[in-house]
């Protein structure tokens, strides 16, 4: 694909995720607004290269999605209201209800996080129909496979379309209730986009935009200054995330002259409020922002306060038992009292036989031992479990210097 090719495309997948929230709206179901923008995208990008770009790209795959859509539906249409169905999206767009949320994008994952799907479910969709994340990136977010998360925005999708869900903008009343998976699904873009194979800006740019507007719109919600302040505070270190051949920077080992200092300083003064503000209550928001902010003060990965860390996972796992933070607090603790006792931690984990990142920790904390067969083995079932590119090469690297 030529420089000039890939950057239409590039204009295609950001405009097409917008317009398809829009068709998303105006025709009730997400297959047949998929379908009729995957078609729009098709034709744009033909269009496109040979007659240039239009002066409004996404007014342009608006109309072409909205009679691809009507097309389809004709196509298809077995029945009466089908087809008046059909003569509604050929007239002018409907007007947006009115709404406190102004931006389209976040408009429509409070509509994709329904009360009546489950809370995984709600995140999967909007990150997937919405956000732009893959089937991949969606699995490894959710620490499950590509053939089981297919599987599972396959029965979301049926289930909305049995149930007759409707994909209606909910009133301002019903926003509080949807609100933790809406900001559960700006927080797991973020993290695609800074934790993925490769960093992408343009995701964790996004997932802040839209933390800002969720913070903008419920000002007295400690949670999203968390959120906010977590994503700073992680964005903060994006740049020394991976080094110039694309191999991953352990936090300890990054520049840390090279962090964002703008950055950080917005998200411990966010973080500071956040917590003044939920006192004794604080969320996982809340406290994992404050773990980020103890890294994130500290001058050097000796100088980190791992017994504050400790503390924080404790009272993070009291409302998120989940485990990823059991594995992340092990490793804490191994730093806080030794690799011992966080080797003990870890090997009290049960259910992570296929997450990586379990078998590389108690790799790293066996090496300190010296239990260095061990060590091995451990490496080597980190590397069966099928990790990103960067991972694996940061393993291949950790094996041949641990012999």
């Amino acid at each position: 694909m030529t420089e000039a090719s890939s950057a239409l495309a590039e204009i295609v997948r950001g405009e097409g995720r917008r317009v398809l929230a829009t068709l998303i709206r105006t025709t009730g179901s997400v297959t047949l607004a998929e379908d009729a923008v995957q078609e729009a995208a098709i034709e744009a990008l033909k269009h496109w290269t040979a007659e240039g770009l239009p002066d409004n790209p996404r007014a342009w795959l608006t109309t072409v999605a909205r009679r691809k859509a009507v097309d389809m539906i004709r196509r298809d249409a077995n029945r009466t209201d089908k087809e008046v169905e059909a003569m509604d999206l050929t007239g002018p767009a409907p007007d947006l209800p009115e709404s406190v949320v102004r931006d389209d994008l976040l408009r429509l994952v409070f509509t994709c996080c329904h009360p009546s799907l489950s809370h995984a479910s709600q995140t999967t969709l909007s990150l997937n129909t919405l956000c732009g994340l893959s089937i991949a990136d969606c699995a490894r977010l959710m620490l499950t496979t590509e053939t089981a998360m297919a599987r599972r925005l396959g029965r979301v999708k049926q289930k909305i379309a049995v149930a007759g869900i409707p994909y209606r903008i909910p009133s301002d009343a019903e926003l509080p209730e949807r609100l933790d998976a809406v900001a559960s699904t700006a927080y797991l873009m973020f993290t695609a986009g800074i934790a993925g194979e490769t960093v992408r800006p343009e995701l964790c740019d996004e997932a802040i935009r839209l933390a800002r507007l969720l913070g903008e719109l419920m000002p007295d919600e400690s949670s999203l200054q968390g959120l906010l302040a977590l994503m700073l505070l992680t964005d903060a270190r994006r740049m020394t995330r991976i080094d110039a051949a694309g191999d991953l920077v352990l936090l300890a080992d990054q520049d840390r002259s090279q962090w964002d200092r703008a950055k950080i300083a917005d998200g411990l003064e966010l973080v500071e409020r956040a917590l003044k503000r939920s006192r004794h209550r604080a969320g996982r928001f809340e406290l994992q922002a404050a773990i980020a902010a103890v890294h994130a003060s500290a001058t050097s990965s000796d100088d980190t306060d791992w017994a504050d860390i400790v503390e924080l996972y404790d009272a993070l796992l009291l409302v998120e038992p989940t485990d990823v933070v059991r594995l992340n607090r092990g490793v804490a603790l191994g730093e806080r009292d030794g690799p011992a006792a966080g080797l003990a931690a870890l090997d009290e984990l049960e259910g992570l036989d296929r997450f990586h990142l379990w078998h590389a920790c108690r790799a790293e904390l066996l090496v300190r031992i010296g239990r260095t067969g061990e060590a091995a083995a451990a490496f080597d079932a980190a590397l069966s479990c099928d990790p990103p590119a960067a991972d694996r090469r940061h393993l291949e690297r950790r094996i041949a210097a641990s012999r």
